[in-house]
């Protein structure tokens, strides 16, 4: 039999196509898809957003980019045995139920698994949410790393002599549900992620990503799994139980000398959740990859820990093995806001790193949470004032996100008032200081960018060509190109709507 991943649609939020609308290479999904193949399972693939990301739906508040029903369904093999849906990114919820609700109607007799993103932290912890996913239509959830258990699903309902159903680690389904409680820890072991499933030139065909794209072509790479921190705001401590592990040096030069070679590709995109966690190994890869001559640009997009790069020595070693640009999260300036996140972030040794970043001529970008529970003016204040210490030290952008509750976060239960999961992105218009917050935001951008002319003009002057070109150092640079290139096609396809069975959401005492 032919065993089915699907990658779901983009949806965009119709008020907001510069925060919401975020593009991501599927590399989990490729990582499924890759063991499978290696295990001797007949794969094929339907990216419903990849293979046609300019056709675009309206559904109420939001615009679904991608595939439409007849499209999806006439790409579905006769022989497929199961359906593994993969529910990417939170914010793309809608489109996930909306491909099972068409999928289950069409073909009842396929099981349709539903896959966690454990390795983003826009993912979501499914388990919170399976009635919404078993009501339209899936038959289970698999939580945890998907790249064997998925395998194990598939002997199962082959009826293979292997473990039962029911058994399965990290499976879920009406009746039951199995934590997972097992970890890959030789990510090694593991084969490259499948790329050659996916539609890659539609995706270079956009000019715009995850992380700012510099060159025609580019690729993500998972060098480690996992986080170590507890993060109350962050879906990882659940999806990941506070587990780092990293692959080696050998590993991931090996993949990027692959890829260079078989898609032509010498711009790599870091999606770890934190890749710097040993400044040993940190400092090893970088010499690893100048010991080889690797003629590639590589960019830390998703985020690291600021502390972990422990030394001028290291980041200077990024800087020559070709890294160009870091994303960091000092989430906020207020030491008590950094307690009452539990998150541990040492504030000053952020300014000197991004001082010595702007020195070697890495791009740099500060993330920064305004909203969380218990925050106040004073807080705010604070949060505006390191971030015009870091301007003037030389940070290249700064994104401010209004803080979502991400199902699996701890302060998840803590907001009500959205009816769909999909309005849990990071621009929250359903939330009841959100237009005060929003203000503080913009003001926030506008001081930035005034700030930055002023101690960094040329940085600046710049910008405008890099626009022009499509040649993106920073983010910045990038997403107004993405939200012309949306709202454009959101225009020329204005007529064309979406209509789905109405699935409630699930209220906040139906867990399994």
């Amino acid at each position: 039999m032919t065993v089915l991943l699907i990658n779901p649609h983009l949806v965009v939020q119709r008020s907001d196509p510069f925060t919401t609308g975020i593009v991501y290479l599927p590399i989990s999904l490729a990582y499924v898809a890759a063991y499978l193949k290696q295990v001797g399972c007949e794969v094929e693939v339907i990216d419903a957003y990849g293979e046609n990301p300019e056709q675009a739906y309206q559904h109420g508040q939001f615009m679904i980019f991608g595939l439409n029903e007849e499209d999806i369904l006439k790409r579905i093999p006769q022989q497929t045995g199961i359906i593994f849906v993969y529910a990417n990114q939170l914010t793309n919820h809608i489109a996930t139920i909306w491909i099972i609700q068409v999928v289950k109607k069409h073909y009842p007799y396929i099981p349709i698994v539903v896959l966690e993103n454990t390795q983003a932290v826009t993912g979501y912890a499914l388990r919170l949410v399976a009635q919404e996913f078993y009501q339209a239509g899936a038959d289970y959830i698999l939580t945890g790393e998907a790249d064997e258990r998925s395998y194990q699903v598939v002997c199962a309902l082959a009826g293979q002599d292997t473990i039962p159903i029911s058994l399965i680690d990290g499976l879920g389904s009406v009746e039951f549900y199995n934590p997972p409680r097992k970890k890959i820890e030789d990510l090694d072991r593991l084969p490259f992620p499948a790329w050659e499933f996916f539609p890659l030139q539609n995706y270079w065909h956009l000019r715009f990503a995850h992380g700012p794209q510099m060159t025609p072509r580019y690729l993500p790479l998972l060098t480690s799994r996992g986080c170590p921190y507890p993060c109350k705001f962050c879906v990882v401590p659940e999806t990941n139980q506070q587990s780092w592990r990293s692959r080696s040096v050998k590993s991931v030069v090996d993949e990027m000398e692959y890829l260079s070679k078989k898609f032509c590709v010498f711009e790599f995109h870091i999606e770890d959740l934190d890749p710097t966690i040993s400044d040993e190994r940190t400092q090893a890869l970088c010499q690893e990859m100048i010991h080889r001559q690797m003629k590639v640009i590589w960019k830390i997009v998703a985020g690291t820990k600021a502390e972990t790069i422990r030394s001028d020595q290291t980041i200077d070693l990024m800087a020559q093995a070709g890294c160009r640009y870091i994303s960091i999260s000092p989430e906020t300036g207020s030491p008590r806001v950094l307690k009452l996140m539990d998150k541990p972030f040492n504030l000053q040794h952020a300014v000197k790193l991004v001082n010595r970043m702007n020195r070697v001529g890495i791009r740099s970008q500060a993330c920064f949470i305004l909203g969380y529970p218990g925050e106040i003016k004073e807080d705010l204040e604070m949060t505006k004032n390191l971030v015009w210490q870091l301007t003037k030290e030389g940070v290249d952008e700064i994104a401010l996100f209004i803080v979502t509750p991400v199902p699996g976060s701890a302060i998840f239960e803590q907001f009500h008032g959205y009816q769909s999961l999909s309005e849990l992105n990071f621009t929250p218009t359903w939330r009841s200081d959100f237009q005060g917050l929003h203000r503080f935001r913009l003001k926030l951008y506008l001081n930035f960018l005034w700030w930055k002319f002023r101690y960094h003009p040329l940085k600046i002057l710049i910008q405008p060509f890099n626009f022009l070109r499509r040649y993106f150092e920073t983010k910045m640079e990038m997403v107004p190109y993405r939200a012309m290139k949306l709202m454009w096609w959101q225009w020329r396809n204005r007529k064309h709507k979406l209509t789905t069975q109405s699935v409630p959401f699930m209220p906040m005492g139906a867990r399994l």
